[in-house]
């Protein structure tokens, strides 16, 4: 039992060293920026970093903690995961995952899947997501926190304007943080904003890491494959535009920026018009 304990150790500071050595440039640096840039965190902070057992969660889950051993700033951290309805082996990974990592989890359960898995119509994707965030918010405020932390990163942005483009028509990003809608003084932030996934990606198979994807019976039918994608003709919008972005991609290397600049340098003047709160404006105004 000790020398095993002793490997997980050696294993444990070894991902530790990584975020801040080996991946410093690409992974360390994109995520201190990124709450400096869009000023995430501040002292006295309780921050509920939210866990769905994939390896965007449990890389900001160890980029929190590097944060905390070596930040300036005082804050407090919990790691939260909600059970929505895992069956036992994907369920069991989560904790042996965060087991490995050193990570301390909270763990809570709330039958989302069960209620989604039943309906016949709608999204299953977009309520399951929207329900799981409401309880998220929920036991976060409960344990005193006022932010709660997702592993959303940089790719995650550019195809949700993409998605906002062709499905919403819409010109709409994923915001770097925002206010909770029903639940008075909490925050969302995302602190993997700039970090590219295939560095997560790189990060985790350095280290030889197992985690789950979506572990729902919805996706478990339609064949989510690790990586997200699937062979299945069902297969998710998100999984479109992201292959849509590698495909453009391979004739224009700068498209994936631009994309990225573009919501943050959206000229008004050369726009038929745009939405503040809940009131449309038109360029005839000022025509």
């Amino acid at each position: 039992m000790f020398e095993v304990n002793e490997l997980i150790n050696s294993k444990q500071q070894a991902i530790e060293r990584s975020i801040i050595k080996t991946y410093r440039k690409d992974i360390w640096t994109k995520f201190v920026k990124a709450i400096n840039d869009f000023e995430m965190l501040a002292s006295g902070d309780k921050i509920a970093v939210c866990l769905s057992g994939g390896k965007d969660s449990m890389l900001l889950a160890k980029c929190f903690q590097e944060l905390k051993r070596h930040g300036k700033i005082d804050f407090d951290l919990v790691f939260l995961v909600m059970d929505p309805g895992y069956n036992e082996v994907n369920l069991q990974a989560i904790k042996e995952s965060a087991k490995l990592l050193g990570v301390p989890i909270t763990l809570f359960k709330a039958n989302i899947f069960d209620y989604v898995y039943g309906l016949k119509a709608g999204s299953p994707c977009y309520l399951c997501a929207k329900m799981r965030r409401g309880h998220l918010y929920q036991k976060a405020q409960a344990l005193g926190c006022n932010k709660i932390a997702l592993g959303h990163h940089y790719d995650d942005v550019l195809e949700t304007i993409l998605l906002n483009l062709f499905y919403a028509g819409e010109v709409k990003t994923m915001m770097p943080k925002l206010h909770a809608q029903n639940f008075e003084g909490i925050e969302l932030i995302r602190p993997l904003y700039y970090v590219r996934e295939k560095d997560i990606k790189r990060w985790r198979d350095y280290h030889k890491l197992n985690f789950i994807n979506c572990a729902c019976r919805f996706t478990e039918e339609v064949g989510c494959g690790i990586d997200g994608t699937s062979a299945n003709p069902n297969k998710s919008k998100r999984a479109i535009m992201k292959q849509l972005l590698k495909d453009l991609s391979k004739d224009n290397p700068y498209l994936e920026q631009s994309l990225f600049k573009s919501v943050a340098n959206i000229n008004l003047d050369a726009v038929i018009g745009y939405k503040k709160g809940n009131t449309t404006h038109t360029f005839l105004e000022k025509y």
